[in-house]
């Protein structure tokens, strides 16, 4: 709805594709596939989501990886201990620059 952003959706398998988005751009999550929203731009990001679905979950993907096993965190992403523990524990819907 306002400023630029880039949506990376991410499925099951090991699959990504990340978008660049401007104001009246739309983008599409498939079911099942995971997905987050950065601003790229120096104004605020403004978005609408929209689900078809009768029941919303929203799953926090830092408060996930946080819970599982560092060793497979590791292996799958390639960080290590203290990579890991600056993911933020807590659910953050968003995060504020840096």
């Amino acid at each position: 709805m306002a400023g630029k952003g880039r949506m990376t959706v991410f499925m099951p398998v090991g699959e990504a594709r990340t978008m660049d988005f401007k104001a009246n751009d739309v983008g599409y999550v498939p079911a099942m596939a995971g997905h987050y929203v950065e601003n790229t731009g120096d104004t605020d990001l403004v978005v609408l989501e929209m689900f078809k679905a009768h029941q919303f979950e929203d799953v926090s993907l830092n408060n996930w990886l946080r819970h599982l096993p560092p060793e497979m965190v590791t292996s799958h992403l390639g960080i290590g201990p203290s990579e890991i523990e600056s993911i933020p524990s807590a659910k953050m819907e968003f995060l504020g620059r840096s």
